[in-house]
């Protein structure tokens, strides 16, 4: 095993592509507090850096998961990771985990640290933070892992929607209002339909090796409508933001990002072989980022161009 596989074996179990995706809902929750008056630059990037950590963990137990459970074989349309090829032992992926772990503590602690103004908030981010390093590590790790049962996008919406949206908002803004709920929903969405898209691909495979993700669960053709509910419900959840909250024209520049999230969702519901989902999960990720990114350009905008 030569340094370069090693380093790529590693590369395809941190997967940093994933990383962007985790970063939008943070700056979506930024963006959000800086159009409450607020804006702390050392707290938004602690947020960031506790973040990305977090998806890191994430992907390096779905790995270490998937591995030991066998339920990553070579027949599956996705790509094998370090461990399914044998470049990386479990113990060095023990490790791995074990290492990203702390360096969570580390960056959460130094996050709540700074931002928290009272006991309650310190202790109830701190509560938050811990369950967020378990629900990384259990979506695929453990005797009865959730991602296995069909409830891993339950979890995507809670942690990559609610919780890093309005959580890192409140940490700079110190107040939290119902009309955030709807950007952070949009957010959720937006990244459960990358994970949908993923098990969509995989679908057969996971099928055939116990692995009951809700796009099994439902089934070919109801996940498909299931996709286009994520694409569509983000949508709608920005626009009901800006007629009840927002109230600027700059507000409905996401509207821009709405064909292609509407071409893709068309071609989901088109293409029924699991075989053509590869090419739509970058595309995904891509159109989710577009969403995000829009939206904080219009909250931006919306202040600054009054």
């Amino acid at each position: 095993m030569t340094d370069i596989s090693r380093t790529q074996a590693w590369l395809e179990s941190l997967r940093p592509k994933t990383l962007p995706l985790a970063f939008a809902a943070i700056v979506v929750g930024t963006a959000l507090a800086w159009w409450q008056g607020h804006f702390d630059p050392l707290v938004a990037v602690l947020a960031l850096t506790t973040a990305g950590l977090l998806q890191i963990l994430s992907n390096l137990a779905n790995d270490y998961g998937d591995a030991v459970k066998g339920s990553d074989k070579p027949d599956r349309i996705g790509p094998l990771r370090g461990m399914q090829k044998g470049a990386i032992t479990q113990a060095q992926m023990k490790r791995a985990l074990i290492i990203t772990v702390v360096l969570i503590c580390l960056s959460g602690l130094a996050l709540v640290s700074v931002a928290c103004k009272t006991p309650a908030d310190f202790i109830g981010f701190m509560v938050l933070g811990l369950l967020a390093i378990i629900a990384a590590i259990t979506y695929t790790v453990g005797t009865r892992p959730y991602g296995y049962i069909g409830l891993g996008d339950i979890s995507v919406l809670v942690f990559f929607g609610w919780l890093s949206v309005m959580g890192s908002g409140y940490l700079q803004a110190h107040t939290l209002i119902p009309a955030l709920f709807l950007p952070a929903t949009a957010c959720g969405l937006l990244a459960a339909a990358v994970l949908n898209i993923n098990n969509l691909r995989d679908i057969d495979s996971d099928r055939q090796n116990g692995k009951n993700t809700l796009a099994v669960r439902l089934g070919p053709i109801n996940a498909r409508h299931y996709h286009a509910g994520l694409l569509i419900g983000a949508l709608v959840c920005l626009a009901l933001f800006n007629l009840i909250s927002l109230h600027s024209l700059w507000g409905w520049l996401f509207v821009l990002a709405a064909p292609l999230l509407i071409k893709q969702a068309r071609f989901v519901m088109r293409e029924l072989n699991a075989s053509a989902m590869p090419p739509m999960l970058e595309r995904t990720v891509k159109g989710a980022l577009l969403t995000n990114l829009l939206f904080v350009v219009g909250i931006v905008l919306s202040q600054t161009l009054i």
